[in-house]
């Protein structure tokens, strides 16, 4: 797999590996090293994450197998996140959850972020979802601490709109290279709120968190999901898919945004239906057909 440019200096793999659940597959740091590095054989450089996952302990997990290997970090790019306080018995003075972009909070942050990484810096930092409080001239004279200081080198947004993402680019010195959404054929709202075709105007390239919508493709247990299923399995035929997954994946990486999907699992055999959808070939009817069992309608 070719790696994807988002900018000058920032290549990403085509599919990112998604920590948010790293605990669940009770890998050692030597197993999760041992994982990493045949995910980096396999053309799979990229790894997310972000401060909160896990109750703040997915990051220092990860960086514990760096540690035991430390020229793999040249080979990766890492992705974290930030803004979200959650209520948690490690920061004990907590009452509330809440979504803070506060120019100190997020230097604290990445401070420790870069400790639980075992890195001195991080590839892309994105901000973990929009805000009702925050000011984006806060943010960027963050970002440009961290850019000088070299902590961070790219940054990026998650979950945000188009309207917020210019919002903050009008305030940034820095080029905001990607937004990290919900995208799935069961979750169609950024084709519907202009974030792709805002994307596709800028030339953005999205990732894609939760692309094959957590156990509802595989246990449908609503209308949607059961509509979805029959239209995956007859596609899944037709193409020579090894899986409903793997329809999924050649669907999004269809899309002329170049959507970068985050598969989240620790089963390389998973991993390899993802990375085997490259090869899969979807025509536009197979597309639309996925869309319209979604959308429980043809087009208009």
């Amino acid at each position: 797999m070719d790696k994807i440019q988002l900018t000058e200096h920032l290549w990403l793999s085509p599919i990112i590996h998604g920590h948010m659940r790293i605990n669940d597959w009770n890998l050692s740091p030597q197993g999760l090293l041992s994982l990493t590095n045949q995910l980096v054989e396999k053309g799979i450089s990229s790894f997310d994450h972000a401060n909160i996952y896990d109750n703040y302990t997915c990051e220092k997990h990860f960086g514990d197998a760096l540690r035991m290997q430390p020229g793999l970090r040249s080979q990766i790019e890492i992705i974290t996140k930030c803004g979200i306080e959650l209520v948690s018995e490690k920061y004990p003075d907590r009452k509330l959850k809440i979504y803070d972009y506060r120019y100190e909070n997020i230097m604290t942050s990445v401070e420790q972020s870069l400790k639980n990484l075992n890195t001195d810096s991080i590839d892309l930092l994105l901000l973990h979802r929009p805000a009702p409080f925050w000011n984006p001239a806060e943010i960027s004279k963050a970002f440009d601490h961290l850019f000088r200081d070299g902590k961070v080198t790219h940054f990026g947004v998650s979950n945000f709109t188009k309207d917020q993402f210019e919002t903050l680019q009008q305030f940034c010195n820095h080029s905001l290279v990607t937004n990290q959404l919900e995208i799935s054929p069961y979750c169609l709202e950024h084709f519907d709120n202009g974030n792709l075709d805002f994307c596709l105007k800028h030339k953005i390239k999205p990732m894609a968190w939760s692309p094959l919508s957590g156990s509802e493709i595989f246990h449908p247990r609503t209308a949607k999901g059961i509509r979805l299923v029959p239209v995956l399995e007859k596609i899944k035929d037709e193409i020579s898919a090894k899986g409903i997954d793997g329809v999924i994946y050649a669907w999004l990486l269809k899309h002329p945004t170049q959507i970068l999907p985050i598969v989240g699992s620790g089963n390389l055999d998973r991993i390899q239906v993802a990375i085997d959808a490259f090869t899969l070939d979807m025509n536009l009817e197979q597309w639309y057909e996925i869309y319209n069992a979604s959308k429980g309608a043809e087009l208009p």
